[in-house]
């Protein structure tokens, strides 16, 4: 039988549940995924112990950016996993679609996300006093929508790696620039006007930008509306480019 072109939700739903079933036999994939961003953000205020304002500056940016990391690498090595042993090439020759397997794998690493920014947060706000003025609730929204995104950029590279090693080798090429350039260590306006522009088409500046409207606004603001639409919708499109690209097997 051949794959089915059409999405259906109970074939994406079986994914997420196989996905799901050998997370659970990985603790150490759990381990990465759910307690090191916390780990990070740990460490970062006892950095800044001595300056918590410092903390409160860069803290919002970090707890959305920690999570788009370590869900990207985890997607993009798990998703390259499945190719090299052969397991999506015979999921695929079922009445299972790319879209299926794309939605599948993004509905199961985003299960985690939800896990993993409620683990980031919490942790960020209750216990190390990350002073935020807006809702923490916006902060885990942002966090989640952050995660989503690290994992449709691991689902999409993905595609293009031959080898485990491979896939680690993306982080420099798609997640370094948008470290370097989403406004965490110098204001985006204040920077080369080109490279300001390229700024503005990376969807981690728009993350970082809708950390630091919560930080700073206790109200929803028409500046953070924007932000997450574009995370959410990069997020979107980015997973739509992974089912189109997926393949079968590498060569």
């Amino acid at each position: 039988m051949t794959a089915t072109s059409a999405l259906s939700p109970s074939r994406t739903t079986a994914t997420a549940a196989r996905v799901l079933r050998q997370l659970r036999h990985d603790p150490r994939t759990i381990a990465l995924m759910i307690l090191v961003p916390c780990v990070m953000l740990f460490l970062l205020r006892y950095v800044f112990d001595g300056s918590a304002r410092t903390f409160d500056t860069i803290g919002a940016s970090l707890l959305g950016i920690f999570p788009l990391i370590t869900m990207f690498l985890v997607t993009s090595i798990a998703t390259l996993r499945e190719r090299t042993s052969g397991t999506l090439e015979r999921l695929l020759a079922m009445p299972l679609g790319k879209g299926d397997l794309i939605a599948g794998y993004a509905l199961a690493f985003g299960a985690v996300a939800v896990v993993q920014s409620a683990f980031a947060t919490g942790l960020a706000v209750w216990l190390l006093d990350l002073d935020v003025t807006g809702s923490p609730w916006l902060l885990l929204l942002v966090a989640l929508l952050d995660a989503l995104l690290g994992t449709a950029l691991g689902l999409f590279v993905s595609a293009f790696a031959a080898s485990e090693f491979q896939a680690v080798q993306f982080m420099p090429a798609v997640i370094f620039p948008q470290l370097l350039l989403c406004g965490l260590f110098a204001p985006r306006d204040t920077m080369h006007p080109a490279l300001e522009a390229i700024s503005d088409v990376l969807p981690m500046s728009y993350a970082v930008d809708g950390m630091n409207e919560v930080l700073h606004h206790a109200d929803l603001t028409t500046a953070f509306l924007r932000d997450i639409t574009v995370v959410a919708g990069c997020a979107l499109l980015v997973l739509i480019l992974g089912a189109a690209t997926l393949k079968r097997r590498t060569p």
